[in-house]
């Protein structure tokens, strides 16, 4: 492929998918459901006239790597750690793990009694399907009330993370719980240690960097760090979680004479635009990514009648779940925040980063794509209906 075609198909693909953003903002349509039926389409045009894309398997779990570390990067900088954030913060983080630990559960249950292989198997091949995606569940629920909001933000943030972290877990307990436990332990504390020195030192940076280019390679670092701890099975993604609340609740952690040191005037100015570069960068890796996954689905694949049944069961749990979990955790108006639970980037690359001697043995590739259309059109019915309700009274 030419260089001029190259840029092309670059360019036409941001704008493209910006322009679903704001289709999606206007029609209450998810543009990553949008993203993986156009890829679908690209994948039928370029087999029709003979042109294969390469490297596509090499390329996905890559860009999945690093959209994840900058929603996760994203979700960070818009946490606040205040007191009157406590009660949020304690009902979010109850939400979180009641969803992750319960769904998996059930639906690992479900693909024990289907499959009948091991339930250490299930468990692993259930838990990316029972973390909530913040990429796709934020944006759609823009026409709620700034308390579900809020809800929603910070539990697909603290979703994000602990989904991560049970699935290293589970990863690392195959051969004994015990040995899992302590070394999943260290490696935390270890990364806590490392996250804390890296804080500082990056925020020292970002206060005497007058460079024009201040951000970048401080996200850079952000990735390398990231990069060595995930070599070593240490849980990278503490890192990131903590520099986002770090820079954004400062005024906890940095005080006195310490903040004079590491911080500066135009230290606010700074972070939005830290915040703002972070949110483009996720919204062009998240469109290559489900442009790519959807260009590399198998058709058949999302019409095998096996993946039907499974995923449609999947979404029932996550419902039924999601409806239990809310009316322990959610104490206002909580049913529009039933239909908010889509599955997406997370789900697909834990899926796809799964050892070949931990897969499921009889597990059909479509069901995470099927999932994730599935979760994304019943959020979508649901903020239709929620648009119905607000609607007809006016009318009247």
């Amino acid at each position: 492929m030419e260089s001029s075609t190259l840029i092309i198909v670059l360019s036409l693909s941001v704008l493209i998918s910006y322009a679903f953003d704001l289709f999606s903002s206007r029609f209450k349509t998810p543009s990553i459901l949008l993203l993986l039926v156009l890829g679908m389409l690209v994948r039928q045009a370029t087999d029709y006239f003979g042109v294969q894309v390469p490297y596509v398997n090499t390329i996905l779990p890559t860009l999945g790597t690093l959209g994840l570390i900058l929603i996760v990067l994203e979700g960070g900088l818009d946490l606040e750690l205040h007191a009157e954030k406590l009660s949020v913060l304690r009902r979010t983080l109850l939400a979180s793990l009641l969803s992750i630990v319960g769904a998996t559960l059930v639906m690992a249950g479900i693909l024990y009694l289907l499959l009948n292989d091991s339930f250490f198997h299930c468990l692993i091949a259930a838990l990316p399907f029972s973390i909530i995606s913040g990429a796709m569940a934020v944006p759609g629920v823009s026409g709620l009330t700034s308390g579900q909001r809020e809800f929603v933000v910070y539990e697909s943030a603290f979703a994000s993370i602990l989904g991560v972290l049970a699935y290293n877990f589970l990863l690392l307990s195959e051969s004994s719980i015990w040995s899992a436990i302590w070394f999943f332990t260290r490696d935390t504390l270890i990364m806590a240690v490392t996250s804390a020195v890296c804080c500082f030192l990056l925020l020292y940076l970002i206060g005497r960097i007058n460079h024009r280019i201040k951000f970048l390679p401080i996200i850079s670092v952000l990735f390398l760090v990231y990069a060595i701890a995930e070599i070593y099975h240490l849980s990278s993604l503490l890192l990131i979680l903590i520099f986002g609340l770090f820079l954004n609740n400062t005024e906890l952690f940095i005080r006195g004479r310490l903040s004079e040191i590491l911080k500066n005037d135009l230290f606010e100015k700074e972070l939005d635009q830290l915040k703002s570069l972070t949110a483009e960068g996720a919204f062009v890796v998240r469109t290559f990514f489900f442009l790519l996954f959807g260009y590399s689905t198998v058709p058949q694949e999302l019409i095998d009648t096996d993946a039907l049944i499974v995923s449609g069961l999947f979404i029932v749990v996550i419902l039924v779940w999601r409806w239990l979990t809310l009316r322990l955790t959610y104490p206002g108006v909580w049913r529009p925040l039933l239909w908010i639970a889509p599955r997406g980037l997370i789900t697909i690359l834990l899926y796809l980063n799964t050892p070949e001697n931990l897969r499921l043995l009889g597990f059909r590739e479509g069901i995470p794509m099927l999932v994730v259309i599935l979760s994304a059109l019943v959020m979508m019915g649901g903020a239709l209906g929620k648009t119905t309700e607000v609607s007809e009274p006016q009318r009247l």
